[in-house]
């Protein structure tokens, strides 16, 4: 079966980043399959709001704590799995983070600048969202 399905499985992204020196640094992590790098993201489970998702994937995949700034920057539809996922991002200021975390042994994590988060990031559909993050960091 080709394109969409009629009800994509809804997931929940954050963009964390964290001030250095006046300018944004953003977290990124790698994924467990292909070892592409990207942000914090995972299904919204019932009962769960996509901001509480946000939160929790990235305390599980990057160790990181902090709090959801304002409202979703966006989203995008992607294919895996035989089905379609839709992804709602938000950005994430970062105000802990922890040496030791759930998967730790599963990804690396790393601080970039905004034209190294730009280069490493492995899905394009990323970086109009990267834009949207950066226009309310400076405010």
């Amino acid at each position: 079966m080709s394109g969409p399905t009629p009800n994509p499985i809804l997931q929940a992204a954050a963009i964390p980043y964290r001030m250095e020196n006046g300018s944004p640094r953003f977290c990124l992590i790698t994924s467990t399959s292909k070892g592409n790098w990207g942000f914090p993201k995972g299904i919204i489970d019932p009962g769960e709001t996509a901001e509480e998702t946000a939160l929790k994937e990235s305390a599980e995949e990057a160790g990181l704590g902090g709090k959801i700034v304002g409202g979703p920057l966006g989203g995008f539809i992607y294919h895996k799995w035989g089905t379609s996922l839709e992804v709602i991002v938000f950005l994430m200021q970062v105000s802990a983070v922890a040496n030791h975390w759930d998967e730790m042994e599963l990804r690396n994590r790393t601080w970039c600048s905004e034209s190294e988060t730009r280069n490493a990031l492995g899905r394009n559909e990323y970086l109009p969202l990267l834009d949207a993050a950066l226009k309310r960091i400076s405010g």
